[in-house]
Order: C-alpha cells, then sequence, then structure tokens
C-alpha cells in the first residue's frame, strides 16, 4: 500500500505538471477543473497495473471511478467549451500579480494532484488487497455511490438545463434537486466517495482508509466547494432568501 501511495505521488507530480503546460498554452488555469476527474481514472489505472492482480471488487470501484470521472471531466469541458475563463481562476491570477504562474502551478495543479491521492486511497487500498471477499457491504457502498452519482449527474444536468434557457437571465436555480440542498451536485460527490469507502470496509483495515472520504467532506463542506462558491453571492437578496429556505448540504424540506 505505501508503494502504491508513493507511485501515486510521483505520477501525480507529472500529472499535475502536464495539464499546467495545457493551461500555459490555452491561457486559462481553468483546465484543472477537467483535470480533477481524469486523474482519479489515471491514478487508479496506475495502482491496478502496479498491484497486476485483478479482483472482481477491484473491477467494481475501477468501474466506479471510471464512470464517475468520465462523465465530471466531459461535463465540465462541455461546459467550459467556448466560454472565458472561470472568473474564480481569473480573479487569483489579478490578486498573484506577477508571481501567477508559479503559485498557479503549485497551489492550484500541483496541490489538486496530491489531494487526489489521499481522495482516492479507498480504491487504492482495495486494489492491494485483492484477495479478500465479497461481502455486504460491497453492495451497501455500491447503492450509497449510485445515490450520489445520481445526485451530482442530475443536479450538474437540471443546472445547465436552467442557465441555457434565456430567460433565466442571473436568476438562481431553485427547482428539481436544487428545491432541496442548495449544492445538490457536492452532496452527490461526498456521498459517492462514502459508498467507495463503504467498499472498502469490506477487505480487513479498510476502515482505516476513512481520511480518503474525510478529505473531500472538508474539503466541500469548509475550503474550495460550498463556502468558495456562495461568497459571490453575498448581498444578493434572492441568493439570502434561497439560503434562508433551503438545506446547504443534505438534501431537506424548504422552510416556508
Amino acid at each position: 500500500m505505501v508503494d502504491l501511495i508513493a507511485i501515486q505521488i510521483a505520477v501525480a507530480a507529472l500529472y499535475a505538471s502536464l495539464w499546467f503546460l495545457v493551461a500555459l498554452r490555452l491561457r486559462r488555469n481553468d483546465v484543472a477543473d477537467i483535470a480533477w476527474g481524469a486523474g482519479f481514472i489515471v491514478f487508479a489505472l496506475v495502482a491496478q497495473f502496479a498491484v497486476a492482480d485483478v479482483s472482481c471488487r477491484g473491477i467494481l470501484v475501477l468501474a466506479l471511478v471510471t464512470a464517475w470521472g468520465l462523465r465530471l471531466s466531459l461535463h465540465i469541458g462541455l461546459r467550459n467549451r467556448g466560454k472565458a475563463e472561470d472568473p474564480r481562476y481569473r480573479q487569483w491570477r489579478e490578486e498573484w500579480g506577477d508571481h501567477a504562474t508559479i503559485r498557479a502551478y503549485f497551489q492550484v495543479f500541483l496541490l489538486q494532484g496530491l489531494l487526489i491521492v489521499p481522495v482516492l486511497s479507498p480504491v487504492t487500498f482495495i486494489l492491494a488487497h485483492p484477495d479478500a471477499d465479497l461481502t455486504w457491504l460491497d453492495a451497501l457502498g455500491g447503492a450509497v455511490w449510485l445515490v450520489g452519482f445520481v445526485f451530482e449527474a442530475v443536479g450538474d444536468l437540471q443546472l445547465a438545463r436552467f442557465k441555457k434557457d434565456p430567460r433565466n437571465g442571473r436568476r438562481l436555480i431553485t427547482s428539481g434537486l436544487w428545491k432541496y440542498t442548495r449544492h445538490p451536485n457536492y452532496f452527490g460527490e461526498v456521498t459517492l466517495w462514502w459508498g467507495v469507502w463503504l467498499i472498502a470496509c469490506s477487505a480487513p483495515g479498510g476502515w482505516r482508509t476513512v481520511v480518503g472520504p474525510a478529505t473531500i467532506t472538508a474539503l466541500i463542506l469548509l475550503v474550495s466547494g460550498i463556502p468558495l462558491l456562495e461568497r459571490k453571492y453575498e448581498g444578493n437578496l434572492e441568493f439570502k432568501e434561497y439560503k434562508r429556505r433551503t438545506s446547504a448540504f443534505f438534501p431537506l424540506p424548504p422552510k416556508p
């Protein structure tokens, strides 16, 4: 397991550097968002090739990671096509001034690449222990993953359709899954990684990889997810009312 993590860290540095070069070429750092989902697929496949032994559980989690990573990267790539760079990255570029290039490499690309390693730890553990028998936790984890995947995919689809309608202008989406949580896509992403962790718990000692879902949960709830996204709506009266009525994360009935 330690050897696999070391290999993934080395791959993370290379992966981040390649995407950084792409960003320099395109003059937009938001390609890092596309690299996020795809990176999980790359790192998981690297671990599988390093282990060589194939198991049913390993095939299962590789399929889940690939389905999630491909959908997310394709969604973001299509969403950004033909548009200007994401305002968050433009703002950082302006704030960093003369140090924008070097800080983008370390604080956007390299940091993100390295963060994939702990989040992916349940998958790495599963691949490193191919002899463990399947248990009921595999089914439970798969079901939890599916709930999360549906929330993330449907939430993204509803938002994309809402923004595509010119009648909505700068309004906030408050229908569909967005009626019950202000961030159904974030809830979905966190949930599906807890599902993968449950699958890892089927193998002896797999519970220790709780660092994986805990990391993605902390990032989304406390760092780069909800806080960063909602900051841009400060002072927006429509959002203030929406925030009062709607749960930030867990899907709940809206308040009257």
